[in-house]
């Protein structure tokens, strides 16, 4: 029935978006209201379709906000199945809210994911007077007693915050997972505010988050979870570098209807390597704290599916999900 109801919903929610978008050849649909990450992704490719010329007229942004992206995504399914002149912005949040099933039975394979061409690294970090010097350290005292450490982050429990921590203990070759203690608060900035102020032993959220506080001596981030040090933060050690292999970053990219064909999907793919290339795109990261992420194409696909599988697996061992 929720899967219906969104899809009803979406329906109407284009009847009245229809007379707005006529007059663009493409449009690129941002699942939340302005201001968010969506809605920044659509904007910033959108302006670079047609400031590169791989666009001939600009592109029309239309925000369709609902279940969390699912509105939008039932909206592409049912009502957009093949329109090639569809892009729509994703993220980490996209992957595990449907490897959590929070789009009412909707699945992965019913959209195309065409590409990330950014992605706002996850770091852990702990207080500047912290006992944890490493990584090691601190994974070293959750095998030990699994609840000596509780961590703070930006999302619900089950969300994209608390997953980041659990990653790496998988990594460790620690299971118990679901014995990990984790506060989920209403964004990074109270997330951080709470491991500063000594009433959690860590922070699990993005690099974004902690910039701020890292520049004014707060913090310590004990690992950033890219697969290379992130540029103006070369200090930071990565996961990997400490021996643990998790990437972990916010990716920002898009998904395309899965009835378009192969050779639009692989135009799409293109465009977006393309931006990713530019000069342009790089501006762009550097003024809003992104580091260099690309994953381009039918390699992208293969990716999600491994990540919806992990994360599928995480939110039962942690009860999220049955």
């Amino acid at each position: 029935m929720k899967t219906i109801r969104l899809a009803a919903l979406a329906t109407s929610a284009i009847v009245s978006l229809a007379a707005t978008t006529s007059a663009f050849a493409t449009e690129c649909i941002a699942p939340a209201d302005a201001g968010g990450g969506w809605d920044f992704t659509c904007r910033q490719i959108g302006k670079l379709l047609y400031d590169l010329k791989l666009e001939a007229q600009p592109v029309q942004v239309t925000n369709m906000a609902g279940a969390g992206g699912g509105l939008a995504y039932a909206h592409v399914v049912a009502e957009r199945n093949s329109d090639e002149g569809l892009i729509v912005a994703a993220s980490s949040a996209t992957t595990t809210r449907l490897a959590q099933n929070a789009y009412g039975g909707a699945t992965a394979d019913q959209v195309r994911f065409v590409g990330a061409i950014a992605g706002d690294p996850g770091v852990i970090v702990v207080a500047k007077d912290s006992p944890f010097q490493t990584l090691g350290d601190l994974v070293a005292a959750i095998k030990a007693d699994p609840t000596s450490v509780t961590f703070a982050g930006g999302s619900a429990a089950g969300g994209f915050d608390h997953m980041k921590p659990l990653m790496v203990l998988k990594a460790a070759g620690f299971t118990d997972v679901a014995k990990v203690k984790y506060i989920g608060m209403d964004g990074g900035a109270e997330a951080i505010t709470q491991t500063i102020g000594g009433f959690t032993q860590a922070m699990t959220g993005d690099m974004s988050e902690i910039v701020g506080f890292i520049k004014s001596g707060d913090v310590r981030a004990l690992a950033v979870l890219t697969a290379e040090p992130v540029p103006g933060f070369e200090t930071i050690p990565t996961a990997k570098s400490q021996g643990f292999d998790v990437e972990v970053v916010n990716w920002r990219g898009l998904y395309v209807p899965k009835g378009i064909s192969d050779d639009d999907f692989n135009a799409w793919a293109t465009k977006l390597q393309t931006i990713a290339d530019s000069a342009e795109w790089q501006a762009v990261m550097a003024a809003n704290g992104l580091a260099p992420f690309t994953k381009v194409g039918a390699d992208f696909q293969g990716w999600i599916d491994g990540v919806i599988t992990e994360t599928t697996t995480l939110s039962k061992e942690i009860g999220v999900i049955q």
